[in-house]
C-alpha cells in the first residue's frame, strides 16, 4: 500500500473534536480519517450496488404512521439502554 502526504484545511474545532474521537477509539488521526474514507466510499459503491439489483430505479415506500402504546420517551430510552448493554461486551477494532 502507497501512503500519501497531504494537506487540506479544516475547521479548527470539528478537527479538534475529530482529534480527541480517534483518541478515544486508540487510533491514531490518520487511521481514523482513513477508515472514515473507506467507510464514506464503501456506502457509494453499497448504494450503487443495490440500485443496480433494483433495475436502476427509485422506489417510493408508503405507510401509515403508528399511534405509540406507551410514552415515546420510556421507548426511546429502553431501546438505547439495550443497545449500550449489547454493545459494552463487546471488543472494538484497534
Amino acid at each position: 500500500m502507497v501512503r500519501v502526504k497531504t494537506s487540506v484545511y479544516v475547521d479548527g474545532e470539528l478537527w479538534e473534536r475529530f482529534r480527541r474521537y480517534a483518541l478515544r477509539r486508540g487510533l491514531s488521526v490518520g487511521r481514523a480519517l482513513e477508515e472514515l474514507l473507506r467507510e464514506e466510499l464503501f456506502l457509494e459503491d453499497l448504494g450503487d450496488a443495490l440500485l443496480g439489483l433494483a433495475g436502476g430505479e427509485d422506489y417510493e415506500l408508503d405507510f401509515e404512521p403508528v399511534r405509540a402504546r406507551e410514552p415515546v420517551s420510556g421507548l426511546v430510552r429502553e431501546l438505547r439502554d439495550e443497545r449500550a448493554n449489547s454493545l459494552s461486551g463487546q471488543q472494538r477494532d484497534r
